[in-house]
Order: C-alpha cells, then sequence, then structure tokens
C-alpha cells in the first residue's frame, strides 16, 4: 500500500489498469513436481509471479534442540531471488518481509500437516519468487502446499491463499503489483477448502466487518477455481502415465 501524492488511478471506466473486473483472478499455471532433489516440488505461474517451491524431509530435526519430541517441527524459507523485481536487485539475505512471510507461511502448514507422524524430525519448506508482480505470499502458499502434496507427507488439507483488497470503497481481488502498493487495503488470506477454514488473515490498512466478511465471501469463491487447478496439477503427471501406457 502507498500513500504517494502520486497514486495512479486503479479504476478507470469500471475496470482495472489489467482490465480485469473486480473479482476476476489473474492467469493461473501450476506445474506439479520437477525437482529430483526435493522430496516434492512445484512451480507457478500467477499473473506475471513465478513462484518454485520444494520440500524436503521429514528428517531428523536439527540441532537437536530444536527437536519437538511428539511432532515434526515445520521450517519455511520463503525469498525473493534478487532479479525477480527492481526492489529487490541487488539485495542480498532476508530482509523483514522475507522473514515475516516465512513465518505466517509456516503457520498455515503447521495447521494442516499430520506432525504427530514424524515425532523428532524436520520438514524444511522453501518458497523462491523468480519473479514478482504483487501477491508472491499468497503465490508462494497455493505453490508450496502442491510441493507438500507431491512429497507424499499426510496433510489435512491442501491450502490455497488468495488477497482482497480496496480501492476507494470497492474491493477487488488478487492484487497486482500497483494494486498492491498503492491501494487502500490489502488483506491476504489462506483457506482451507475442505471446511473453508481460515488459516491466514493478515491486513494492511482498514476495512469494515461488512467489507470484510464480503471479501472473505469473493476469496471463497474465486479460490474454488485455485483449488481445482492445485488438484488438477496434482493429477497431470498420472494422467500422463496413463496416456502414455493406453491404461
Amino acid at each position: 500500500m502507498g500513500s504517494s501524492t502520486n497514486k495512479p488511478e486503479l479504476i478507470v471506466n469500471g475496470k482495472r489498469l489489467d482490465g480485469r473486473g473486480f473479482a476476476d483472478l489473474r492467469p493461473m499455471k501450476i506445474i506439479a513436481g520437477g525437482l529430483k532433489n526435493a522430496a516434492g516440488s512445484a512451480y507457478m505461474e500467477w499473473g506475471n509471479n513465478k513462484v518454485l517451491a520444494a520440500v524436503y524431509g521429514p528428517k531428523e530435526a536439527l540441532p537437536k534442540h530444536t527437536q519437538d519430541p511428539d511432532k515434526a517441527v515445520i521450517k519455511c524459507k520463503y525469498s525473493m531471488a534478487p532479479f525477480s523485481s527492481l526492489e529487490e536487485h541487488n539485495r542480498s539475505g532476508p530482509n523483514r518481509r522475507a522473514i515475516e512471510i516465512s513465518k505466517v507461511t509456516r503457520e498455515v502448514f503447521e495447521k494442516v500437516i499430520l506432525r504427530e507422524d514424524f515425532p523428532g524430525s524436520e520438514i524444511d519448506i522453501f518458497i523462491e519468487v523468480l519473479q514478482s508482480d504483487g501477491g508472491t505470499r499468497a503465490a508462494g502458499i497455493t505453490t508450496a502446499a502442491v510441493a507438500l502434496a507431491t512429497s507424499g507427507i499426510p496433510m489435512t488439507d491442501l491450502p490455497y491463499a488468495i488477497s482482497v483488497g480496496k480501492v476507494g470503497d470497492t474491493l477487488i481481488l488478487d492484487l497486482n503489483k500497483a494494486e498492491d502498493n498503492y491501494s487502500d487495503a490489502d488483506m491476504p488470506i489462506a483457506i482451507g477448502p475442505r471446511n473453508n477454514d481460515i488459516l491466514l488473515l493478515q491486513m494492511d490498512g482498514s476495512l469494515t466487518k461488512e467489507q470484510i466478511s464480503e471479501g472473505l465471501t469473493m476469496a471463497k469463491k474465486a479460490g474454488e477455481s485455485v483449488a481445482r487447478l492445485q488438484r488438477e496439477a496434482l493429477k497431470a503427471p498420472y494422467e500422463r502415465i496413463l496416456e502414455k501406457y493406453k491404461i
């Protein structure tokens, strides 16, 4: 979000600058697998975002003092490649934003991974943003969920995430970079589609109680297509095998 005096007009003639309607998602593509040395991996293009996720483990938690004798420890690292955006150019090491997104992403997956099945172990989740255009937090969670599913690590749900924003009094879905920078509010949401559980809800700016409720409804409705795309990505490798061998 931004408060610059040069703030651009984000809605013109009832349309957003990229031509989308208020509740429209950007085009999406998910590919499950791809990294041979990872337990699970996935790649996603969401608008102009390009995100790679990899999962390693379960393995012995090290150093030993980090172990939990009752359940697995989840470790998550979200990072943006130095070439992913103009803002990240020549940046080295994690910044406060990357540390915060790593933390909330870890908390999302702590809610759905059956950690009690792997006491004393750790599961590492890596999310690398190769190209950024707003909404990378949501894209990272959505991609990492597919990577975890390909790893075979048991989960109670397959989460996805979507951002809801506000321009003036108008709610918009799936913010791009300009909207992320200059909207009046931004609310990333992660949802477990099985029971529509809210796994993450953050807010930058202000929304009324009614706007939050409306935004959640928008996210859940649009999220049906995101969840469907996740499932299709997971089925695709098996469908290719069936097609190859005419099974």
